[in-house]
């Protein structure tokens, strides 16, 4: 079967507090490519939303080409998911990194106030 995907692009997700997700992501090794404002009839009619008015992140791992762009909205107010702590949550869920120690990874999430939601 033909294949019409070459590769992942990228990863959108909407955030409530921007820069510290962006700190987070930089703390596990991401490097920041691009951010903007984004404003204006163009990413509102991107976006299918009106009046839209919005921070923008793109992060990359080095030597990857996959990024992470992460977005705060302004306007309008960003919708907040019920719980999105059940596994069983309508949306994007979770996505995950190889990484070189585990145990590691772990301690110096613990040490950022970050604690997993399940054992290794």
């Amino acid at each position: 079967m033909e294949s019409f995907v070459e590769r992942v692009d990228h990863i959108n997700i909407v955030v409530k507090d921007l820069d510290k997700v962006k700190s987070f992501f930089v703390s596990l090794g991401f490097v920041q490519k691009d951010q903007s404002n984004l404003e204006g009839d163009w990413i509102s009619e991107t976006v299918s939303l009106e009046a839209v008015k919005a921070q923008y992140v793109k992060l990359t791992l080095p030597g990857d080409n996959v990024s992470i762009e992460l977005l705060e909205f302004e306007q309008p107010p960003m919708t907040e998911i019920p719980c999105p702590e059940k596994a069983n949550t309508q949306g994007f869920r979770h996505v995950a990194f190889r990484v070189k120690d585990i145990e590691r990874t772990i301690s110096f999430l613990k040490s950022k106030g970050i604690e997993p939601l399940s054992s290794i």
